[in-house]
């Protein structure tokens, strides 16, 4: 086991919606103009002009990572209320737009748009997701751990889904914004590759059009291009904050896990793609109800068994940076409670509005309690 605790950040894009209709609105600029002398670069636009993101600085500890996203939520929500808005943390629009929203006014934006119009333009498409960024010593500790940690991506996403509304019904799925990301080009798991092959896979992408550029590379695990960070990129945000802490400690438990396999040279288990791309379809639509495909084995097990099964292989890393107790508080909650897509579910039955719903989700992303 690695004994340096390695530092874990977070991303959390965010939607803007407006006070009255509870429906997305372009504020993001406007936004973002009144929470920036504050936040500085903890904050800034996104593709879709109703969305804004915040990130985390790098730290070692649970902790001030909970402090950092909960004033990071309070100072965003703030600048909303004064342009009107209310911040919600879900994947997709519960109530959506009634017209499309426009892409935010940048140039690679734009060229975004022109390159995927027929995934950007209408009003479905818009999603909102949590990315979660563990310190690597370098471009190649990532890659190599990439492939290391795809098997067990699936139930992180399941363990995450809040997005079970789209086109102002019930999807369905767990988490739609999987399915509306998945849209977009490269998304998918990382091929098994070592940091040669990163590299010529990258630009033959890039070359071919597939992708702009690589920060448009969108695999499910990939290398940051401007930190040493291995980033995950499978969760929706999630309004309760206490879901997010424990999303980035198993993340971070489980690559400090897996990093004895990456400095062994133990390869990666060689699970099939398409096993990979089934499970994680399963997984938007169930979240943590019902059954799953393991992917190391392909067998269809009970979802929670496969996040226990998951907390056994992080729990090394997890005891070695002391976060083992605070996880298993934390996800017994979080199973007790049900996942931000069961709780979305729960809210609308008893209201039977919509707008409640997005009333509920609201309160909940500023909440520092969970409730």
């Amino acid at each position: 086991m690695d004994q340096m605790v390695r530092t874990v950040g977070v991303e959390e894009e965010f939607l803007l919606v407006d006070r009255h209709t509870r429906q997305p609105v372009p504020r993001a600029l406007e936004v973002l103009a009144r929470a920036r002398p504050l936040l500085g670069d903890l904050v800034q636009s996104e593709f879709y002009s109703c969305v804004v993101e915040t990130c985390t600085r790098p730290t070692p500890s649970l902790a001030d990572l909970r402090e950092q996203l909960f004033l990071l939520r309070s100072h965003m929500a703030s600048a909303a209320r004064e342009a009107g808005c209310l911040l919600l943390a879900s994947g997709t629009p519960i109530i959506p737009p009634t017209s499309p929203i426009p892409v935010t006014d940048k140039l690679r934006y734009l060229r975004m748009q022109a390159h995927c119009r027929g995934v950007v333009d209408g009003v479905e498409g818009i999603a909102c997701g949590c990315h979660v960024h563990v310190g690597t010593h370098d471009k190649s500790e990532a890659v190599a751990l990439s492939g290391h940690v795809r098997p067990w991506l699936p139930t992180l996403q399941a363990l995450a889904a809040n997005s079970p509304f789209g086109g102002a019904r019930d999807s369905g799925f767990a988490s739609r914004r999987s399915v509306e990301f998945e849209r977009w080009p490269s998304v998918g798991p990382s091929p098994l590759l070592d940091r040669t092959g990163y590299e010529a896979t990258l630009d033959a992408l890039i070359d071919s059009g597939v992708v702009l550029d690589r920060r448009s590379l969108y695999w499910y695990s990939r290398p940051s291009e401007h930190v040493p960070t291995l980033e995950i990129r499978v969760a929706d945000v999630n309004a309760d904050l206490h879901s997010t802490v424990l999303l980035a400690a198993i993340v971070r438990g489980l690559c400090a896990a897996l990093l004895a396999d990456v400095r062994d040279e133990r390869p990666p288990p060689p699970v099939a793609d398409s096993q990979l791309r089934t499970a994680h379809r399963c997984a938007a639509r169930a979240g943590v109800t019902g059954f799953l495909p393991d992917p190391l084995t392909d067998r269809l097990v009970p979802a929670r068994w496969l996040v226990g099964k998951l907390l056994v292989r992080a729990a090394p890393g997890l005891a070695a940076a002391g976060d083992l107790p605070t996880v298993l508080s934390l996800l017994a909650r979080h199973l007790s409670l049900g996942t931000g897509a069961d709780r979305q579910r729960a809210w609308y039955r008893h209201a039977g509005q919509l707008r409640d719903v997005v009333d509920a989700t609201a309160r909940l992303t500023v909440s520092r309690t969970g409730v």
